[in-house]
């Protein structure tokens, strides 16, 4: 008996199922061919994904993989500086002092409870517009050399949209931080009173517990919420293209206008995301169930 098998009982439930899936999709499909009388056309997709260059005489990313790898790009930064702050914030909230209570609480609730679309305009052309200045990146890229303007478009992708680039990370950040600090609370909370009086009973300080008996395990408890959110946050990152950062939601609205080919496009598009998201997913599997291993 395999290893599947052993795990898994396959019933006439499952056949049922497994047949309307079938037929739900062939439905579509039949109703999509018969009722929209659309002409499918796949073979333009190639060219907006590489570009043969003359001069280089070399493939190049063209709309489609520039947008994606922005996509990564801002979800990769958006997601370390929202865990640096949902950690922050998290602490703060089950903090006995009340001011970082009170400004974490403060902070939660306003995100939670603003519309992200709203909150992206907000941010932009509000704080955004007085931030970037105030940290000199508007013009970062006139004061780095040839070296470091090509380690910062790799990083962060063309230097031009820096400014662009690094509001979209902030608002993403900012917005995702929210969310990760109630995740962080309630982990911090799960951990046992009596762990922690025993911690204080040998003469640790507050920051010690919190430090080497409170977070260690607080952070195995939160991995798994932790990975539905950083999922969510990279298919949050579309929501950026609304303050004209050119990620893939923005680019794919460019191919689809040039195109007229809007069916094709969207379907592509979303089988990227789908890929993307579910890797990440298995991804985030594995490291939890290394974890499950190594706690036994």
């Amino acid at each position: 008996m395999s290893r599947f098998t052993s795990r898994y009982r396959w019933s006439w439930v499952d056949s049922v199922v497994l047949l309307g899936i079938i037929g739900f999709f062939g439905f579509i499909g039949y109703r999509v061919n018969t009722v929209l009388v659309y002409q499918w056309e796949w073979g333009f997709l190639p060219g907006y994904l590489f570009r043969w260059d003359e001069e280089t005489q070399s493939l190049l990313p063209n709309l489609l993989v520039k947008g994606l790898l922005t996509t990564l790009r801002l979800a990769f930064w958006s997601i370390i500086l929202a865990t640096l702050i949902g950690f922050v914030t998290g602490m703060m909230r089950t903090s006995r002092r009340l001011f970082p209570r009170a400004f974490s609480r403060l902070y939660v609730e306003l995100i939670r409870n603003v519309p992200p679309i709203v909150f992206i305009f907000v941010f932009y052309f509000f704080i955004s517009s007085q931030i970037i200045p105030l940290l000199g990146l508007d013009t970062l890229d006139q004061r780095l050399g040839p070296s470091g303007q090509s380690v910062v478009e790799f990083l962060f992708g063309p230097v031009s949209l820096l400014s662009n680039t690094f509001s979209g990370i902030f608002c993403l950040a900012l917005f995702e931080a929210a969310y990760i600090t109630e995740i962080v609370r309630s982990g911090i909370q799960s951990v046992s009173v009596g762990q922690r009086e025993a911690a204080m009973s040998i003469g640790l300080s507050r920051w010690q517990q919190m430090r080497y008996v409170v977070l260690p395990q607080a952070v195995q408890r939160v991995i798994p919420p932790l990975a539905g959110q950083f999922i969510i946050l990279i298919k949050d990152s579309s929501i950026v293209s609304l303050i004209s950062i050119q990620e893939l939601t923005f680019l794919t609205l460019e191919v689809a206008n040039s195109t007229q080919r809007v069916f094709e496009v969207w379907v592509f598009v979303a089988g990227v995301y789908f890929v993307l998201c579910y890797s990440c997913a298995l991804i985030f599997r594995r490291l939890e169930m290394r974890l499950d291993s190594s706690r036994i």
